[in-house]
C-alpha cells in the first residue's frame, strides 16, 4: 500500500462520515431543544476538532505540506489503519443509529429526550467520543505524516477532556438516579475497561 492509497482510503472515510452524519442531523433538527450548553468554548472545541481532523490533513493530502514530517509507509499499518477506519465509522454509525432524535452535536436535551441504555449504549456512555478516538488512531495510521497525522487525537482529546464531565453532569441532572445508575454499570470510552 503506498501513500496515496492510503490518502484515498482516508479521504473516502471523511466522506462515509458525513453520509452517516446527514441524516441524522436532519432529523434532530426536527426536534425542539429544552436545555443548551452551547457556548463559545463549545464552538471552539468543535472548531479546532474539525480543523484537525478534516482541514490539517487535507492540506497534507493536497499540497504535501509539511513534507519534512513524513515518514514511510508501512503496509501493515496502513492495514491496520483501514481497519480502525472501518470500525470507526461503525462504531459511529451505531451510536447515531442507538440515540435516534436524541442526538446532537451540542451539549443538548431535546423535547422527549430519554437515556438510551441499548445498542453500544449498554456498553459504554460515549461511543461517539470513542469513534473519534478510533478516526484520530486511523489518521494516523493511514497519513504518513506527524502532524497531519497526529493533530487529530489532539484535538480529540482536547473535546473529550472539556465536554464529558459537562455532559455527564448535564445528564445527571436532567435524569437523576437512573442516569447514576447507568454510570455505575457502565464505562466512558471502552468497555469494561475505560
Amino acid at each position: 500500500m503506498n501513500a496515496a492509497i492510503c490518502e484515498v482510503i482516508w479521504f473516502l472515510g471523511l466522506v462515509a462520515w458525513y453520509v452517516i452524519r446527514y441524516p441524522f442531523e436532519r432529523r434532530a433538527k426536527k426536534v425542539s431543544v429544552t436545555k443548551s450548553v452551547y457556548d463559545r468554548r463549545d464552538r471552539s472545541l468543535l472548531a479546532l476538532a474539525f480543523v484537525a481532523m478534516f482541514i490539517v490533513p487535507l492540506l497534507y493530502v493536497l499540497t504535501g505540506f509539511p513534507r519534512p514530517l513524513d515518514r514511510p509507509v508501512i503496509s501493515a499499518i496502513a492495514g491496520l489503519g483501514v481497519a480502525t477506519l472501518g470500525a470507526a465509522l461503525w462504531l459511529f454509525y451505531r451510536s447515531h443509529a442507538d440515540l435516534g432524535r436524541n442526538w446532537s452535536i451540542s451539549l443538548e436535551i431535546r423535547k422527549d429526550h430519554r437515556l438510551i441504555t441499548t445498542g453500544v449504549y449498554q456498553l459504554i456512555r460515549h461511543p461517539m467520543y470513542s469513534s473519534f478516538f478510533l478516526l484520530a488512531l486511523a489518521q494516523i495510521l493511514l497519513l504518513p505524516n506527524w502532524l497531519a497525522g497526529a493533530c487529530g487525537l489532539v484535538a480529540i482529546g482536547a473535546l473529550y477532556g472539556f465536554r464529558v464531565s459537562q455532559e455527564e453532569q448535564m445528564m445527571l441532572e436532567f435524569f437523576g438516579t437512573e442516569y447514576r445508575y447507568y454510570v455505575s454499570h457502565t464505562k466512558r470510552l471502552i468497555p469494561w475497561i475505560l
